[in-house]
């Protein structure tokens, strides 16, 4: 008989692909489609209830997603952008956790630990629900920016949060400038350990050699800055950030073409398979938190969701629209530095507040039992947590791409993605130029001149792309290719078919066109030749 959590897991990858898939067919957005079948799924009658520990998304899935994160972000754009996003990632979040502690204190009655801890749990956005929600739609760059790396760092703050107002909820006496001191050497530890690691590894990945066996490390890099900041009382976050940070700027130099190769398929299938899972587990525990509470406590809880769902929306908007526009009125460094910040802009980084799955982990991370007594108001904070996940993701992630085109945002990511495509164009054809001009004209073998053909066709075919207009302009002459590949490959299969080939030769060739496939794909659809429905 097979083990139970054999048959679970098993359930929870058949729901990823069947959501996943009826989410593209559906045009909607997969991290909400997932929170909704989740929660449909788990008040079937007659299925047990599925309980999730908070362990395995603080410590196996949440690693690898922001490491991920953390090397596809642009260091040179975090570093400039590092006011902004500090405003949101340790400003917001501190600042929306005081306000819903104090509001439940005052208004419900909640203490002023349990007050923290709340607030705590629900101040960070989700590092993975808005970019998940608006993929696809073209955002400009500083803005995507901001939000990525306030995704990276926010849960750090959040995570430190919550651990002092445990504390502060048990025995341990609770002092501000000890905590503010705590926090600052856990800041700056978690760094130099990240930035460590990812020193190491990169150089251990460069002396293996071994694409499988880099891939291999590649993948152990987010647990081994994750999991000892961690054990130690950190939150693990900030480190494994510094380390994707740290590869994401050195590995141009120190990773190779083959292992970049597969580790792009490798990633790109673990952190879609991870993001999925995060919010249907998210979905899944609605009948968990629901059956927490006592008929008794259901008055006091929905006062507390409503009251932390419109603190944590109104919050995020007052502080992102004060902390931009105040220190550029005070400053006037920043007012001649350049144009007004953009409203509208303003308008939807306060607008993708959206919460997810590490805040409800964080929330089933309050033990049961504190000093060997309940600890209080347990059912109220992972009702109110889940209720702000439910209410932000649904409701403002829903409303999230409408609201894109409505600001006219997209139009201006489009512009911009204009303008760097035309940038990338000119670098690609002045690269080729260089190639073209180190392969001598004069020399006698025909494998020059071939080389010279390849490349004379690439940088042409780059310079006509250049000169088209729109970015999804089709060229009938250089889709071709395309066609006369698939011609090849029929005539290899039908040679295996013929028993004129073997096996180990077939699969060989097929690698190879698959490879060149891939290539020209990816030539096309970089020039903005070729729609990707194609």
């Amino acid at each position: 008989m097979l083990h139970p959590h054999l048959i679970v897991a098993m359930t929870l990858a058949v729901l990823v692909a069947a959501l996943s898939v009826a989410a593209r067919r559906l045009r909607y957005a997969s991290p909400i489609l997932m929170l909704v079948g989740g929660g449909l799924v788990a008040f079937i009658p007659g299925l047990p209830q599925l309980r999730i520990d908070p362990d395995l998304v603080l410590l196996v899935l949440l690693p690898p997603l922001l490491y991920s994160a953390g090397v596809g972000l642009s260091w040179p754009g975090f570093r400039s952008n590092l006011r902004p996003i500090l405003l949101l990632a340790v400003g917001c979040v501190l600042v929306t956790a005081g306000g819903v502690a104090t509001a439940v204190h005052y208004l419900l009655g909640v203490s002023w630990p349990v007050g923290f801890v709340l607030g705590a749990i629900v101040s960070p956005p989700d590092a993975v629900a808005p970019l998940a929600v608006l993929r696809g739609m073209r955002l400009p760059l500083r803005l995507r920016t901001v939000l990525e790396g306030e995704s990276l760092v926010n849960d750090a703050t959040a995570l430190v949060t919550l651990s002092f107002a445990l504390a502060a909820a048990g025995s341990i006496p609770f002092s501000p400038s000890v905590t503010a001191l705590q926090f600052m050497t856990i800041v700056v530890a978690e760094i130099a350990f990240g930035m460590a690691i990812g020193f190491a590894m990169l150089r251990l990945r460069h002396f293996v050699d071994d694409p499988r066996a880099e891939v291999l490390l590649a993948l152990l890099t987010p647990f081994l800055a994750f999991w000892p900041p961690h054990a130690a009382g950190g939150s693990g976050v900030i480190a494994c950030v510094a380390a994707g940070l740290h590869v994401s700027w050195n590995g141009r130099r120190l990773i190779r073409p083959a292992t970049r190769l597969q580790g792009y398929f490798i990633w790109d299938l673990i952190v879609w398979w991870i993001e999925a899972l995060l919010f249907l587990l998210a979905g899944l525990q609605a009948r968990t938190v629901v059956s927490s509470l006592t008929a008794d406590g259901w008055q006091r809880a929905l006062a507390a969701a409503g009251l932390t769902c419109v603190l944590v929306i109104v919050i995020r908007f007052v502080w992102v629209y004060v902390g931009t526009y105040l220190p550029y009125l005070l400053t006037r460094s920043l007012r001649k530095s350049g144009a007004a910040p953009d409203w509208r802009q303003l308008f939807l980084v306060a607008f993708t507040g959206l919460r997810g799955a590490v805040s409800l982990a964080a929330a089933l991370l309050i033990p049961s039992f504190i000093d060997g007594k309940p600890f209080p108001d347990r059912d109220l904070v992972l009702f109110a947590t889940y209720s702000v996940i439910v209410v932000t993701l649904i409701g403002l992630g829903s409303a999230l791409p409408a609201m894109v085109r409505f600001l006219g945002v997209d139009r201006q990511g489009a512009a911009e993605a204009i303008r760097d495509k035309q940038n990338e164009r000119e670098v690609r054809v002045n690269a080729l130029e260089a190639v073209l001009s180190s392969i001598p004209t004069d020399h006698p073998s025909g494998r020059a001149a071939s080389l010279r053909g390849r490349h004379q066709y690439r940088r042409d075919f780059y310079q006509r792309a250049a000169l088209q207009d729109t970015m999804a302009l089709q060229s009938k002459d250089d889709v071709d290719e395309l066609y006369l590949l698939r011609v090849e490959r029929e005539a290899v299969a039908t040679a295996y078919e013929e028993n004129r080939l073997t096996d180990e030769a077939r699969r060989r060739i097929e690698r190879e066109l698959d490879l060149e496939d891939a290539r020209l794909r990816h030539a096309v659809e970089s020039s903005g030749m070729l729609q990707r429905d194609d």
